[in-house]
């Protein structure tokens, strides 16, 4: 299968260095992301976090791959419990003007097939859209 890349575009009313904090500090990520315990920003660090719905509990495992500050954060991004596949998420900054855009790229979703329907694409997009579309918004609204 090939694999076709998800990109969420968003511009944000924020200057870039609060933008970059809010998706490298831990401790602003549990407010609007995933609460990470042990997310540490330096290359090769490994960080995880779980989700939860009613019937199952998704680990996630990453392993951060580039940073770049204020340009680009780049790591791994796997399901070691359900899945064999291993996928890279990016984020990457640019000012606009008074803004800043942020394009997350996520490659490599196809390889989650194994894993079973909860992990199709589409749900990963949705995903995105909500993190970037609606969470992050929100709290850089703030």
């Amino acid at each position: 299968m090939e694999d076709s890349a998800i990109i969420v575009e968003e511009i944000y009313p924020a200057p870039l260095s609060k933008v970059w904090q809010a998706i490298t500090d831990k401790e602003q990520m549990k407010e609007w992301y995933f609460t990470i315990e042990d997310f540490v920003l330096e290359e090769g660090a490994v960080f995880n976090f779980s989700v939860s719905d009613e019937e199952r509990l998704y680990r996630h495992r990453c392993v951060i791959t580039e940073i770049v500050p204020n340009k680009k954060f780049q790591h791994t991004w796997t399901h070691p419990d359900q899945s064999k596949g291993e996928s890279i998420v990016t984020w990457t900054l640019e000012p606009v003007r008074d803004y800043t855009k942020v394009t997350l790229t996520h490659e490599g979703v196809d390889t989650f097939s194994d894993g079973g329907p909860d992990f199709k694409r589409e749900n990963y997009l949705a995903g995105w859209r909500e993190i970037l579309g609606t969470e992050l918004k929100q709290f850089l609204a703030k």
